[in-house]
C-alpha cells in the first residue's frame, strides 16, 4: 500500500501523541510537542499515512521573526517504516510549502549525540551552522542545521 502526505490536523494530535513515546523507546517526548502545533500550522505540518495508520508526521512552522525563514520542530517515522524514505518525502514536502511561501532558509535543531539525526539532515542537503553550549539550558547543548532553499 501506498503511503500518501497531506496536511496534519488538529484531530491528528492524539494519534501523534500516542506513539512517539513508543517510536522512540519509551522516552516521553509529548511534553515537547503540545496540541497548539496541530491548531497553529496546519498549513506547514503534515503526516504520513498508510491507509488508516499513521507512519510518519512532520511538524513545521514559518518564522514570526525572520520573514525569510522557516523551522522544522518535531520529525518522526514508525521505526518498521523507517529507511523507506517516508522522511525525506515529508521533508521535501514541508520544504515545497515554505519555498512557495518566499521562505529562502530553514532551520532545526538536534542533539549533538545524536548522529543519525545529523547525518539524516546532511544527506537532505542541511549543514552544520553549529554546536551551542547550553542551547536549551545547563547541559542541554544542541546542534544547529540550516539548509538555504534556491
Amino acid at each position: 500500500m501506498a503511503v500518501a502526505i497531506r496536511h496534519a490536523k488538529p484531530s491528528d494530535y492524539g494519534r501523534v501523541i500516542g506513539r512517539i513515546n513508543v517510536w522512540w523507546g519509551g522516552r516521553d517526548l509529548a511534553p515537547i510537542l503540545p496540541k497548539l502545533f496541530f491548531l497553529h500550522f496546519e498549513g506547514t505540518s503534515f503526516v504520513a499515512e498508510e491507509g488508516d495508520d499513521l507512519v510518519g508526521f512532520l511538524i513545521g512552522f514559518l518564522s514570526q521573526t525572520a520573514d525569510d525563514e522557516a523551522y522544522i520542530h518535531f520529525m518522526g517515522v514508525a521505526p518498521e517504516h523507517r529507511g523507506e524514505g517516508i522522511g525525506r518525502t515529508l521533508y521535501e514536502r514541508f520544504l515545497e510549502e515554505v519555498r512557495a511561501q518566499g521562505r529562502t532558509v530553514v532551520r532545526c535543531v538536534t542533539s549533538p549525540s545524536n548522529d543519525e539525526a545529523v547525518s539524516f539532515h546532511e544527506a537532505l542537503g542541511f549543514e552544520v551552522e553549529r554546536v551551542v553550549p547550553d542551547y536549551d539550558g545547563p547541559g542541554e547543548d544542541r546542534v544547529l542545521l540550516v539548509r538555504w532553499l534556491s
